[in-house]
C-alpha cells in the first residue's frame, strides 16, 4: 500500500459495515478508540438521512485503490456567536496503521476543509499515550498546544488528551 494512492471520498452504503466495526468490534477500535458498545446502526441512520455530510459535521472514507482503510471525521465547534472551527479525527482499521496512511489522510482532510470552508483553525485531540497519532498529526503539520487533563472517560478511567491545531495561515502564510 502506497500512501501516495491514499484518497478520501464520500461514504457509500456498502462502506457502512467498515465504519460499524468501530462501534461493535473492540479489536478494531482498540487501544484508544474503544468506548464500549454503541448503537451499531447510528451511522446507517445518519447516512440514510444526509449521507454523513452536513454543514456541521462529516465523515469521509479513507481508501487506497479499492481497499477501504477507515474514515476521517470532523465536527463544528462554536466559539462565540459568529466564530467556529473544526475538530477532526480518524479511525483506521488495524491493518492500515503504522504505514503513513493516517498522516496522509489527515493532511488531505485539512486541505479539503480549508479549501471548502471559511474556518481559520482545525484541531485534533488524541490520548497522551497515543504516540503514533501524535507523530502523524505533527507530520501532517499540526502544532501541539497542550494537555487537557481528565477529559475523556474510557476503560474505567479518566484520560488526558493532547490537543493539536493547524491554522489556515500555517499552510498559506500569504492569505
Amino acid at each position: 500500500m502506497s500512501v501516495d494512492r491514499v484518497t478520501l471520498r464520500p461514504v457509500a452504503e456498502d462502506d457502512l459495515p467498515i465504519m460499524e466495526r468501530f462501534l461493535a468490534d473492540r479489536e478494531t477500535a482498540e487501544p484508544f478508540q474503544w468506548f464500549g458498545w454503541w448503537d451499531p446502526h447510528r451511522w446507517r441512520r445518519q447516512w440514510a438521512e444526509h449521507g454523513l455530510l452536513t454543514d456541521d459535521a462529516g465523515q469521509l472514507m479513507v481508501v487506497c485503490d479499492d481497499e477501504r482503510l477507515g474514515f476521517v471525521s470532523w465536527r463544528k465547534i462554536s466559539f462565540g456567536r459568529p466564530s467556529y472551527y473544526w475538530n477532526m479525527g480518524i479511525g483506521l482499521l488495524p491493518e492500515a496503521r503504522g504505514r503513513g496512511v493516517g498522516t496522509e489522510a489527515q493532511r488531505q482532510l485539512v486541505g479539503y476543509l480549508f479549501a471548502h470552508t471559511v474556518v481559520a483553525r482545525i484541531e485534533a485531540d488524541t490520548e497522551v499515550g497515543n504516540i503514533a497519532e501524535q507523530r502523524a498529526l505533527e507530520k501532517a503539520g499540526f502544532t501541539r498546544e497542550g494537555v487537557l487533563r481528565s477529559v475523556v472517560f474510557r476503560d474505567g478511567g479518566w484520560r488526558d488528551l493532547v490537543r493539536y491545531s493547524i491554522l489556515r495561515e500555517d499552510l498559506h502564510p500569504s492569505q
